[in-house]
């Protein structure tokens, strides 16, 4: 326990918005958050009921020997607060929003006619930068779009008014091939040059519209006042800015100026996607991971992360659409969790690519560590299937038979979720007489699990019986009888494969169709159909061919088990020579057997 009086530390911390710190024995600090109420946020970590937190975060609390804060106005304050001094310190306990790398800018260069090109150093020069571009990609697109439509100096000639009077340059091939109009011998002015410097910065914005309906009207004037040379000249720049237009993810024109963010997560990761979107144009996006630290959930993780996403690319946008409404309270923002339409849609194309990362990265680290997709699997399940503990070792049962005849029942295991076919087993029913599938159940469940017991094993943490209610409650029967109904879950797989079952409870569970936890059940009960399936067709085929021999002449019932008994299967049999059916039948019975296989 913690010698940490945190009752007193408490009276100091008052009920008001604002960031709080941990600090450790040795002055450390360890983790930084935020509260709406600093006080009742504080108090939590010491409530009597420590069981609700993970072990991390009895960890931290257990160490906790200093507490400070630091008030604010509001709560969208405080989170803007946390993270800058999340960044500066990074705690051991607090999730890093940091990027794994930096992504690249486009700069116009503060300069006199200002060169454009990209860059992945922002420096504090009174230049203009647009971006991170998430996309390398989606830069080179917009840069391409730019050479194209607008001649740009590319040299790094220091152009002053002074310089270019005094003569001091030459225009170079960059000139001569039509990709730059000289300002360097004031073959072009600085105001014209800056007019398209504007334009270029309209479409860095994601305002491409506006500079189409500019262009637009130079043609249209241009054309009446019979220049038809600068008519063609924007004619053709209009051309390639609506081919760009037309490739751009363009979304509804009527959509200005919003923001989207969305999240997938599991137990250990989150990964958050944000589109930031212009005028019916996503302009830039970007999908980051979060390792999580303290059990943090989705609606913190959301905030910080879109806070952080909103600062990083200097959005202004008023509305957010999420997948739910965050619990940040903030009166100049508008949070939208779209049901329908176009808002809808760019909530899913947001939740496309989050889901996509996702996918990527847990395969990425589940090769370099198999033991990684086998936890997660067993947890995903332990989740699904509402289990107390994880399903390391599952066993599921099946049952087959022939119109009544040659009753068998099936076992396989799995162990880590893969197969552990060493431990499958196949069981002869010795007490059910005629076709009684609830019995037959009965008999194997209650077989399997009292040779268990009687050996000290293990038993499984789930149990899966293939078949409907009535096998469930024959299997429940069995374990109740053993006394073991409250030491193994135990569930019935219905023929819809979805449909599962519990003991009394009459209505079923439904997993989703494309769950991991769904395709391992489904695994489990192929394997366990094929493998009862196999064993039934070669106790079948040797009651058929049984039958067969003893019904040829000079063959009896004890000659029928000798061949059985020696050559295993029906194909073994029919394949024999003379002399291997020599060594089990005497020479009358051989060519009496030879010759009914050879008319048969």
């Amino acid at each position: 326990m913690s010698s940490f009086d945190h009752k007193t530390a408490l009276t100091a911390i008052p009920h008001k918005p604002g960031v709080y710190q941990y600090w450790d024995a040795d002055g450390k600090l360890m983790y930084i958050g935020k509260a709406k109420d600093l006080r009742n946020r504080v108090g939590s970590y010491f409530n009597s009921d420590r069981n609700q937190f993970n072990g991390k975060t009895r960890v931290l609390v257990s160490r906790i020997r200093k507490i400070t804060f630091t008030i604010v106005d509001t709560e969208i304050d405080a989170w803007l607060l946390e993270n800058s001094l999340i960044k500066k310190h990074q705690p051991k306990f607090n999730i890093n929003l940091k990027d794994d790398k930096t992504y690249p800018w486009i700069i116009v260069k503060n300069e006199n006619f200002p060169r454009i090109y990209w860059t992945r150093k922002v420096i504090k020069d009174g230049s203009t930068y647009f971006g991170p571009y998430g996309s390398i990609g989606m830069m080179h697109t917009i840069l391409d779009l730019i050479k194209e439509t607008y001649p740009l100096r590319t040299c790094s000639l220091p152009l002053t008014e002074k310089n270019i009077d005094e003569g001091k340059f030459k225009v170079c091939l960059e000139y001569q091939i039509g990709n730059c109009k000289g300002p360097c011998q004031n073959y072009q002015t600085e105001t014209d040059y800056d007019k398209n410097i504007a334009e270029i910065k309209e479409i860095l914005n994601g305002k491409i519209g506006n500079v189409i309906r500019d262009v637009k009207s130079v043609i249209k004037s241009a054309s009446e006042d019979l220049n038809f040379e600068l008519a063609h000249q924007y004619a053709r720049r209009l051309q390639v800015l609506e081919k760009y237009q037309s490739k751009s993810t363009v979304v509804n024109s009527a959509i200005t100026n919003v923001d989207v963010v969305s999240i997938a997560s599991d137990e250990r990761y989150a990964f958050v996607n944000y589109l930031k979107v212009m005028n019916g144009t996503i302009i830039q996006t970007q999908t980051i991971e979060v390792k999580k630290q303290l059990d943090e959930s989705d609606d913190e993780i959301l905030t910080l992360a879109m806070l952080e996403f909103r600062t990083k690319f200097n959005s202004t946008s008023k509305e957010i659409i999420v997948p739910f409404e965050p619990s940040l309270e903030d009166e100049s923002l508008k949070f939208t969790v779209p049901k329908l339409g176009e808002k809808k849609k760019l909530l899913e194309l947001s939740q496309k690519n989050v889901l996509f990362f996702k996918k990527e990265k847990l395969n990425q680290y589940e090769k370099l560590n198999p033991d990684l997709r086998t936890d997660r699997i067993l947890s995903t399940m332990q989740k699904d299937l509402r289990l107390t503990q994880l399903p390391k070792h599952i066993e599921c049962f099946d049952n087959s038979n022939f119109q009544g005849k040659y009753p068998v029942s099936a076992i396989v295991v799995f162990k880590d979720a893969k197969p552990s076919k060493k431990d499958y087993r196949h069981f002869n029913v010795k007490t059910v007489e005629g076709p009684n599938d609830f019995a037959t159940m009965e008999e194997a469940v209650f077989r399997r699990y009292r040779r268990m017991l009687d050996e000290n094993q293990t038993l499984p943490q789930l149990i899966i019986i293939d078949g409907g209610k009535g096998q469930l409650s024959s299997a429940v029967k069995s374990l109740k009888l053993l006394g073991i109904e409250n030491k193994v879950t135990v569930i019935g797989i219905a023929k819809r494969l979805e449909e599962l079952f519990y003991p009394g409870d009459s209505y079923p569970l439904y997993l989703d169709k494309k769950s991991e936890t769904l395709k391992v059940i489904q695994q489990l009960r192929d394997e366990a159909h094929r493998f009862g399936i196999t064993f039934h067709r070669k106790k079948r085929d040797q009651g058929t061919l049984k039958t067969e021999l003893e019904q040829i002449e000079g063959i009896g019932k004890t000659t029928a088990d000798k061949l059985l008994t020696h050559f295993k299967s029906v194909k073994k049999i029919k394949e024999a020579t003379e002399k291997e059916l020599s060594e089990i039948l005497n020479k009358k019975q051989v060519l009496t057997l030879l010759a009914h296989f050879k008319e048969a």
